[in-house]
């Protein structure tokens, strides 16, 4: 067992997390309550959650309810990260487009048992890197075109259609949320353990094995996020997520 969880588990925690949110208000990075609020939430989630996955495991419905679940808050995370106007829920195609045919293509593959002990925990790690990559490349997008507006502007003027035009200014920067997963794939091994490959070799499997479903994850994160990226980044070109009508300025371009 890797930790023991007792008093000084939580203590330890409270402290951790306070030094960051303290780091964040003195570097005036502006997150500290964020920061607060997001511990204490995934405190109160994890232990609802493992709750919650000892139940579901049993039945059918309830797993695939479960996985919905999952899917349905990453949809509203991501949207309210990208835009506060009613396009947030376009958030839910690159989710979906990026997750869901892997999940399936996994299932009837059989690599992935249809048992909830295996299927939360791999859809979990796919929504969760879907969400990552939908963020991170449509406030990307949406930031250069406010940023580089003139640009379309140009683009426009010399013939371009209006989305060639767009995706002329937000493609490269859409495509750095690809980065964080393809250096993560790079270093595995040699800079990071990550998750899969750790939680395997405490269950008693052997390092083969366990490298072996590390790499299956690694592999399946990048399909799921590229094609996040692209769809998100589509979605931006099209007009289809934006941030005009925001009720925060700071959101608008």
């Amino acid at each position: 067992m890797l930790l023991t969880v007792d008093a000084t588990f939580g203590a330890v925690l409270a402290v951790l997390l306070a030094a960051a949110a303290t780091v964040a208000a003195v570097a005036h990075l502006g997150r500290s309550r964020e920061i607060v609020v997001a511990g204490v939430r995934a405190a109160a989630q994890l232990a609802t959650v493992s709750l919650v996955i000892g139940w579901v495991v049993h039945a059918l419905p309830l797993l695939f309810g479960f996985v919905l679940l999952m899917y349905a808050v990453a949809v509203w995370t991501a949207g309210r990260r990208l835009t506060r106007n009613t396009t947030w829920w376009w958030a839910a195609l690159p989710i979906a487009a990026g997750v869901f045919p892997v999940v399936a293509a996994l299932l009837l593959t059989g690599l992935v048992p249809l048992k909830g002990i295996a299927l939360v925990p791999v859809a979990g790690i796919l929504i969760g890197g879907a969400l990552t990559a939908t963020v991170l490349a449509g406030r990307r997008a949406l930031d250069e075109l406010r940023q580089r507006h003139g640009e379309v502007e140009a683009g426009l003027a010399l013939g371009l259609p209006e989305r060639d035009a767009r995706l002329e200014v937000a493609r490269t920067a859409a495509a750095d949320a690809l980065l964080p997963g393809l250096d993560q794939t790079r270093t595995v091994g040699l800079v990071t353990l990550p998750g899969a490959f750790v939680g395997m070799l405490l269950g008693g499997a052997s390092p083969l094995l366990a490298g072996a479903v590390q790499l299956f994850v690694l592999v399946a994160l990048m399909a799921v996020q590229a094609v996040a990226v692209a769809v998100v980044l589509e979605l931006v070109a099209r007009g289809r997520l934006h941030r005009t009508g925001c009720d925060s300025p700071t959101d608008r371009h």
